[in-house]
């Protein structure tokens, strides 16, 4: 694990064996302590402390899909792995056929699962489910637009080039009702790369960054005081003012040693794809 960061167990052992005996908190068990410091990754990962996750993962080729991670969150880039090693961006296209499960003849006749042309719902209710890829899995980070930091694609670094402009080397559109992604029919892809905002609070083995450390322990200590009748409302209120401090602190130091405001003046006025 990265020296800038902490196992979750690590912080919620340190969190009960430093209870006192007079503490409000001192009465909970461990595994509602447990709780609580997911809850607070989820929360503080969703705002200031995003992580960013890559993986390649298979297309099912019977229906072009393919499943999302179990910690998906969001997705911020989607490419496809070029003959070159690099990778090409794919366009987002809410519009694409709900089902994704069609072909099309020679006489350029389009046709769905059930061969009546119609491309519908319960196609899409037919539709091959793989599974999903285990969260946390080959996990690298990274926040570039354009690029996959430390990406590795058969021994050479992938890069996912610009392409702005409407320029695709594809389309997909995500279907979060079916957990997946859905690719346009008229593809050749055996596996795409997806970046990711993931949901840290599932992986297997959680950790949170040093930094947002004591935020992370006043959240516990604040959540679990908040509801318990016996302890003062001005303790509850102190525990929730030193969260949010805490978290102010958090969020200042990570945005001192990360590039993201620069890089994203570089996105809207630059590009990697060369230019024809």
């Amino acid at each position: 694990m990265a020296r800038n960061y902490v196992p979750l167990s690590q912080v919620v052992d340190d969190f009960i064996i430093t209870l006192e005996s007079d503490d409000y908190a001192n009465t909970a068990s461990d595994n509602i302590v447990r709780t609580y410091a997911l809850r607070g990754i989820r929360e503080m990962g969703f705002d200031f402390l995003k992580v960013i996750r890559s993986l390649k993962l298979s297309v099912d080729t019977t229906n072009n899909t393919v499943a999302l991670p179990d910690d998906y969150v969001d997705w911020t880039k989607i490419g496809v792995v070029g003959s070159d090693g690099l990778v090409y961006v794919l366009g987002e296209n809410k519009n694409l056929n709900y089902s994704q499960i069609y072909s099309t003849d020679a006489a350029g006749n389009t046709s769905d699962s059930d061969g009546d042309g119609l491309l519908d719902r319960e196609d899409s209710k037919s539709s091959t489910d793989s599974g999903s890829p285990t969260a946390g899995s080959d996990i690298t980070t990274g926040t570039d637009s354009y690029i996959f930091r430390n990406y590795v694609y058969e021994n050479n670094q992938g890069r996912l080039y610009g392409a702005g402009g409407g320029h695709y080397y594809g389309e997909f559109r995500v279907n979060l009702d079916q957990n997946r992604i859905e690719l346009a029919g008229n593809n050749t892809m055996n596996q795409i790369v997806i970046e990711y905002v993931a949901d840290e609070a599932r992986a297997t083995n959680p950790r949170v960054h040093a930094y947002a450390e004591e935020a992370l322990r006043s959240y516990m200590y604040y959540k679990l005081v908040e509801r318990k009748s016996s302890v003062p409302a001005g303790e509850k209120a102190r525990a929730r003012a030193e969260y949010y401090n805490e978290r102010r602190k958090a969020n200042a130091r990570m945005k001192s040693v990360t590039k993201e405001e620069i890089l994203k003046t570089i996105r809207k006025n630059f590009k990697q794809a060369p230019k024809r």
